[in-house]
């Protein structure tokens, strides 16, 4: 089944609905193939169609290149995770991953791009004591459980603001919050994975150093990167496995590290060593290049979101339409396109058997968030429009066994 807007030149086939985006700021009209309620969307290898919030699931065609390099890349003799780092083999394949990264997200020649270790949670720490003097003020916009992870460790380094605090349903109005005017950054989520609520602009802070946390929808839209002075992101929602986090940091907020800090923590460090101050996971490099390279063949990000939202709209449409049988409890305007929490309001039980059923149907991690409870899709860039179709024809199913 194709819908309207794919990345592959197919033709649509099967039935044909049309499904109009409720996800605010982002109306778009998308002609999607809707799958008849039987049909069973199948992927190679036996693979099954994963909707985790991450490690989440990667495109086939990158898994299938890394498999026929796996063991002996481009002739090396040797596989990626064999070969030594100072190599001009890894030399180019770090490099040419950060060169399509640059060109996807146009990233400015004054900023600079690192490929580190120690996952976004190490951003944490990381960012207070290269932006911020002990005792000075830094501001953070609360909105869901990883913006209030960074305040907790933020607290042990500097004096941290609370300019604003969402219900992990919806995001405060910018024109709300309660900036410092001596902060030295506003830091914010992007996109909660959690809760499943995501920005649709950059958030104006005025002449402040905006800080972002991207992990759960980095490459997955356009941004306009001159807006930022720092953006960190985890590889393992979007771009790639676990194992490196990538940031992308304004080169004059590069060589203020606080005294006390580790070496690995210092920003200069690992720009000067070109990210590789010591082994990087070079294998986790080499897949996100693989991921940027497949990113800009498929016509770059403006293409990407344009998928993702279509993929979002046919989601929360199909909740809207179940007459209450399902809800999504987040406000409509932050509704994110990356993770679709939503709950059968009926009862608990039902969702319980909402997973089971999905799972032997060959869907998995649907199950919502521990703290949240429910149901939860992410739909990252890997996920295609044939998943989100395949849950969808099993939603109104199941809504029709159940209601």
């Amino acid at each position: 089944m194709q819908a309207n807007l794919r990345l592959q030149a197919k033709p649509a086939s099967g039935r044909r609905a049309a499904v109009v985006s409720r996800v605010p700021s982002v109306r778009v009209q998308a002609t999607v193939a809707m799958p008849a309620a039987s049909s069973a969307a199948v992927l190679p290898h036996g693979r099954v169609f994963n909707f985790s919030a991450g490690p989440a699931m990667l495109p086939v065609d990158v898994l299938e290149r890394a498999q026929a390099d796996l063991i002996n890349w481009q002739g090396s003799g040797m596989s990626i995770m064999e070969m030594s780092h100072r190599g001009k083999e890894f030399e180019s394949v770090i490099q040419k991953a950060e060169a399509d990264l640059r060109t996807l997200l146009n990233i400015p020649a004054n900023y600079k791009v690192l490929f580190l270790q120690g996952g976004a949670s190490t951003q944490f720490s990381m960012i207070p004591l290269n932006l911020a003097k002990a005792g000075e003020t830094v501001d953070y916009v609360v909105t869901g459980a990883w913006s209030k992870k960074a305040v907790e460790e933020a607290k042990k380094y500097t004096n941290v603001n609370i300019a604003a605090k969402g219900d992990n349903k919806s995001i405060p109005e910018v024109s709300t919050w309660k900036l410092s005017p001596d902060a030295r950054y506003v830091h914010y989520c992007d996109n909660e994975t959690i809760g499943g609520v995501e920005f649709k602009s950059a958030p104006d802070v005025g002449d402040r150093v905006l800080v972002s946390d991207m992990s759960s929808n980095f490459v997955s839209k356009p941004v306009d990167v001159a807006k930022y002075g720092l953006i960190y992101a985890g590889a393992q929602k979007n771009v790639g496995p676990s194992g490196v986090t990538i940031v992308i940091v304004r080169e004059d907020l590069v060589g203020h590290v606080r005294a006390e800090a580790p070496g690995m923590l210092d920003y200069k460090i690992h720009v000067e060593n070109d990210s590789m101050y010591n082994t990087p996971p070079c294998w986790s490099i080499y897949i996100c290049g693989l991921v940027f390279e497949r990113l800009l063949k498929l016509g770059g990000l403006e293409a990407m979101q344009k998928l993702n939202q279509e993929k979002a709209a046919l989601l929360y449409d199909t909740i809207a339409a179940s007459n209450g049988f399902y809800n999504s409890p987040v406000d409509p305007a932050v509704r994110s396109l990356m993770n679709v929490p939503f709950t059968i309001p009926s009862s608990p039980d039902l969702e319980k058997a909402f997973v089971k059923e999905a799972e032997k149907a060959g869907m998995l991690q649907l199950k919502g968030h521990r703290s949240v409870g429910g149901m939860r899709a992410s739909i990252y860039n890997a996920m295609p429009m044939e998943g989100v179709q395949k849950l969808v024809a099993f939603m109104k199913e199941f809504h029709a066994k159940h209601a």
